[in-house]
């Protein structure tokens, strides 16, 4: 008989809206597998027990009450990242600093609540959210449950090890280098970096150059889309409102996709690396289904040579820079956020916005060549999951950061041209590591590449591998 944890998170929501389960007893059971593997897998920094069940009590009121339109994911358990802020729980952004507790949600954690989804605490994180590993120094790293001595990657390493192990169906990060997609990659599952502007940030602000959104992962397409649908309802103070699929994006996922014409490339973009033979096999593997399914497949450039990676470097250190840290509390930082930090107040007052400006400038040059195409193929990453430490250089953060380039090429010129992206788990290595590929759609064309990505699902299934945790 199948566990609760077996259930994708739509299947869990179904079964609460018509009382098969509860979803108290959902929540009970996902809060006792989050104390008892945890720890095992890096996935949590906090878990937040009195909250959650308090939120699917109320869940199961309305359907007792017989509210009408229950969502697609009502009472399901989605954990959030320590990035983002919950009212009344600490934020630590992944930092050995005095934790504030938040007054009030970030508006992308108040869309889940409204949802009446389930928040069983605050997933791991590295420092700011700044490395693709996540290791830091209040939590246990990350790990990926497919191998534990290796990372779930950053920075929602968390997300994708608790989903990964079966500690929450779906799961909340957000995306300012490939930061969703990284740790999706390796840890076997969906991850969606949407266009920017398709989640709000507020109420803060978009981050230095528009590079962050948040964004689903899960375990099916199908599961991510509706998560989608919750986090992208608008605000009414957000500066920029994008057009949403008719019927939503999880209608979109269980539309087939039209013949569609391909661009392909495995140039590494933000560092020269020679790519990993298991990532240049799951690159051939996935070309050949799409062919298999009817659509074209063209060779395509890539979006930018390298002229671009200084720039993004600069709003990468800028970013560092922006978050406010006490003078007296800079010597407890990682090195290599002490480093990016250092980096960015040695920039002049013009570099940044005069980065920007150039970014803006080559992505219209960089959207007017992938216009030809309805989705782009890459690799997701350049190798397999990294062991936890392998990238990681507080001895010396300048290598560290030339690691972390060349092992996530493909990821953040997505980032820089604000596409929307996903990763899928489509092939696995003979060590049984899973090899995520890339898909990038035109801005403001999720509804394409969710129909996509469930289309190649269907063809070649992988949710029913699960590691040996589960």
């Amino acid at each position: 008989m199948a566990e609760l944890h077996d259930l994708s998170a739509l299947d869990q929501a179904a079964a609460i809206r018509v009382g098969e389960i509860s979803a108290v007893e959902l929540t009970k059971h996902y809060l006792a597998r989050s104390e008892s593997l945890g720890r095992a897998v890096g996935a949590f920094i906090l878990l937040t027990p009195e909250l959650a069940l308090a939120q699917a009590q109320a869940a199961d009121d309305a359907v007792r009450r017989g509210e009408p339109n229950l969502g697609p994911l009502h009472g399901v358990v989605v954990p959030i990242k320590d990035l983002n802020n919950v009212s009344g729980v600490p934020t630590t952004y992944g930092a050995e600093l005095p934790a504030a507790t938040a007054a009030a949600d970030d508006y992308v954690v108040a869309r889940m609540r409204e949802a009446f989804l389930v928040f069983t605490g605050k997933t791991n994180t590295p420092e700011f959210g700044l490395p693709c590993y996540t290791e830091n120094s209040i939590a246990e790293a990350a790990r990926t449950p497919w191998d534990l001595t290796r990372s779930a990657g950053g920075s929602s390493g968390g997300s994708a090890a608790a989903v990964a192990a079966g500690l929450a169906s779906v799961g909340q990060g957000n995306d300012g280098g490939g930061s969703i997609r990284i740790p999706a990659s390796v840890c076997g599952l969906v991850g969606l970096k949407p266009s920017r502007h398709r989640i709000s940030n507020g109420p803060w602000g978009d981050s230095v150059g528009e590079l962050s959104v948040a964004g689903p992962l899960g375990r099916t397409v199908a599961d991510v889309a509706a998560l989608l649908d919750v986090m992208a309802v608008p605000f009414v103070d957000d500066p920029v409102i994008l057009e949403r699929s008719a019927g939503g994006f999880l209608a979109a996922a269980r539309r087939p996709p039209h013949r569609l014409r391909i661009g392909r490339y495995r140039q590494p973009v933000i560092a020269d690396v020679e790519i990993a033979a298991d990532c240049l096999a799951g690159y051939e593997e996935t070309s050949s289904l799409l062919e298999e399914l009817g659509h074209d497949i063209v060779e395509a450039p890539p979006p930018f040579d390298h002229d671009v990676v200084p720039l993004f470097e600069t709003l990468w250190a800028a970013l560092a820079l922006s978050i406010p840290v006490p003078e007296e509390a800079e010597v407890q930082l990682a090195p290599l956020t002490r480093w990016l930090r250092d980096r960015g107040r040695r920039q002049t007052v013009g570099e940044v916005p005069s980065a920007v400006a150039s970014i803006r400038y080559l992505t219209r040059s960089a959207l007017r060549v992938s216009a030809q195409f309805d989705v782009v193929l890459t690799p997701t990453l350049a190798a397999p999951p990294a062991l936890v430490g392998q990238l990681r250089n507080d001895q010396d953060p300048a290598a560290d950061f030339e690691a972390q380039k060349a092992f996530t090429p493909f990821t953040s010129p997505y980032n820089v041209t604000g596409q929307p992206a996903i990763t899928l788990p489509l092939y696995w290595t003979d060590m049984g590591l899973p090899i995520g590929s890339q898909l990038v759609g035109r801005p403001g064309q999720e509804d394409v590449l969710l129909s996509l990505a469930a289309q190649l699902e269907a063809a070649r299934p992988w949710s029913d591998r699960r590691p040996a945790c589960w």
